[in-house]
């Protein structure tokens, strides 16, 4: 395979970015013929097909690998650019996938110094939302630069920190206790009543259960709400039991909105910081690059908002 043409790797980025030829071409400020013709030399260049063209568009796993590389070129140009003072052609994107209950809490205060300063240099920070299981995902497939996720090991050629634990404790609102839990929930009424979930990846609810009454894959009654401060409301307006962070629920369990379920029963997630090596060990240690600093700016944001955890499980050792 000769050199990968940094032109062609930028086409394939603006196509993932845009999931269409003329939304690349205008992402390049190129004509729709000029995407399709680096394209096709970057395929050339590897012998692999990159982009499954078709509606919607989508990269093949060749794709994908070569998504991760250029990715990782336009976050290093953006560094030796915001370096040297130069200006960019294009606010450079910084894509990192989020779990939505970090980002209803502890992740937007956190990043927003980061943010104020990237619209002064040219750069700007990218959310994609995915349950907290499933950010890793985005990063193995080179959509993301980095992620908060529970998966504790890192991909080769990635570092892996640990964050924090993010507490969920169960509640409902006074009128839903009064009406539905008068002896309070238990191992007979809780397959009876709903509970409010952000979608069906969220498990958070039966895990609390499995928890609560030592049954093993219980079976609930879900009423799906997909959006972390609305499940939140939801639960404060009756619609069901819910399994909340800790950090949404405290205010109303303070204002008397909300009311406890078993406090004494609580699950702590650890979440982790995933992101791309992109500069050698031996500069590692000055943490220059914006991706370092995104991760500095988390890391330090989880100190604040989330409870502590042991440091084991937060290597760097790859995964295969």
């Amino acid at each position: 395979m000769n050199a990968l043409d940094p032109a062609g790797l930028e086409c394939l980025a603006a196509l993932a970015e845009a999931g269409s030829f003329d939304g690349a071409a205008q992402l390049l400020h190129i004509t729709q013929s000029a995407v399709s013709q680096r394209l096709r030399s970057l395929e050339s260049n590897v012998g692999h097909v990159l982009v499954v063209r078709e509606r919607p568009l989508r990269l093949t796993e060749p794709g994908k690998v070569l998504l991760r590389y250029a990715r990782q070129m336009q976050v290093l140009r953006a560094d030796a650019a915001r370096e040297l003072g130069a200006t960019l052609n294009r606010d450079e994107r910084l894509p990192i996938a989020v779990n939505p209950n970090s980002l209803a809490t502890w992740v937007l205060p956190a990043l927003d110094p980061l943010v104020q300063r990237g619209l002064q240099e040219g750069f700007g920070v990218e959310l994609i939302v995915d349950d907290q299981d499933f950010t890793h995902d985005w990063l193995r497939q080179g959509e993301v630069l980095g992620c908060v996720s529970t998966v504790a090991q890192a991909l080769r050629g990635c570092a892996c920190q640990a964050l924090g634990a993010m507490r969920y404790v169960a509640a409902a609102s006074p009128a839903f206790v009064a009406r539905h839990l008068p002896q309070g929930l238990n191992r007979r009424n809780f397959a009876q009543l709903p509970f409010v979930t952000f979608n069906r990846k969220d498990d958070m609810q039966t895990e609390w259960v499995a928890k609560a009454f030592g049954v093993r894959d219980p079976q609930l009654r879900a009423r799906f709400v997909p959006s972390s401060e609305a499940v939140a409301r939801a639960a404060a307006m009756g619609w069901g039991v819910s399994v909340l962070p800790e950090l949404l629920a405290r205010p109303l369990l303070a204002s008397g909105a909300l009311l406890p379920v078993l406090p004494e029963v609580h699950l702590d997630v650890t979440l982790y910081w995933h992101q791309w090596k992109l500069s050698g060990e031996d500069a590692q240690a000055s943490r220059h690059g914006l991706m370092d600093q995104i991760g500095e700016a988390l890391l330090a944001g989880a100190r604040q908002a989330l409870h502590p955890v042991p440091m084991a499980g937060g290597g760097d050792n790859p995964a295969p």
